[in-house]
């Protein structure tokens, strides 16, 4: 079951994907118009999910004392590939195993050595587990990318956190408030009294400081609320007007 990823989260895995050993929370929230308390909840979320995987060192193994790295591209059984991905991994030398959905070089497997003589050594224990080496290289150069579509296209004004449309058409969509917002101070309730919001607009949750708070009549918007609205009679563009400042409505409008 795969985890829905909002705009928030998707910045954050970005910005790990970029540089996460010189990155802080502070940093992400900087930019994310959110409290880092937010940016550290979203992260310890995305773990648990198993979304973030883990945080690992990128090691040049030619530059630790000229050790050579190989690729192994080989074939399995298909109902084999799991348990012989792990007998793999368990070789000494072997830092990377990838199974793919392949008929043939279904089974990628990444070894270091400190001469050939060991790469030799882990060619024999693959095939020792039945695993069918069909070629083998040395790898000369690995490039490392974030995944550029976890940034929106108006990366620098992340109004919009979110946008989901229900079955029956009704926009559910998640906005981060910002300083100068017309609904900042005002309970949602205060806010419709006022018209800054429609009459049967539903502010369903609020993520503040990391936590989900649900918002009762006393309940104030404060800037750096993520907000989860449930507009019922008008446009998820309209009730950008209440939880932004006017300017960045305009723009997120315009773009």
């Amino acid at each position: 079951m795969s985890h829905h990823l909002d705009e928030i989260d998707r910045r954050i895995l970005h910005a790990l994907m970029s540089d996460a050993r010189n990155t802080s929370a502070p940093m992400i929230a900087e930019g994310l118009n959110v409290s880092a308390a937010t940016v550290r909840n979203r992260i310890e979320r995305l773990e648990e999910e198993g979304v973030i995987r883990g945080y690992t060192a990128i090691v040049d193994f030619e530059q630790a004392d000229g050790r050579l790295t190989s690729v192994f591209m080989c074939t399995v059984p298909a109902d084999e590939r799991e348990r012989l991905a792990l007998a793999a991994r368990s070789i000494p030398g072997v830092i990377n195993v990838r199974v793919l959905m392949a008929g043939r070089r279904d089974l990628q497997v990444v070894a270091v050595g400190e001469e050939t003589s060991d790469l030799r050594e882990i060619a024999r224990e693959l095939s020792g587990l039945d695993i069918r080496i069909e070629d083998e290289e040395l790898l000369q150069t690995e490039l490392h990318t974030p995944y550029s579509r976890f940034l929106s296209d108006d990366a620098a004004h992340p109004v919009v956190t979110d946008t989901v449309t229900l079955a029956d058409g009704t926009a559910v969509i998640e906005v981060c408030v910002t300083d100068e917002a017309p609904i900042v101070g005002l309970t949602p309730t205060a806010a419709r009294e006022e018209g800054i919001l429609s009459a049967n607009t539903v502010v369903t949750s609020i993520e503040r400081e990391g936590s989900i708070i649900h918002p009762a009549d006393e309940t104030t918007i404060r800037p750096n609320d993520v907000v989860t609205v449930l507009p019922k009679d008008a446009s998820a563009e309209e009730h950008l007007t209440a939880f932004v400042a006017p300017e960045e409505a305009a723009e997120s409008s315009a773009s």
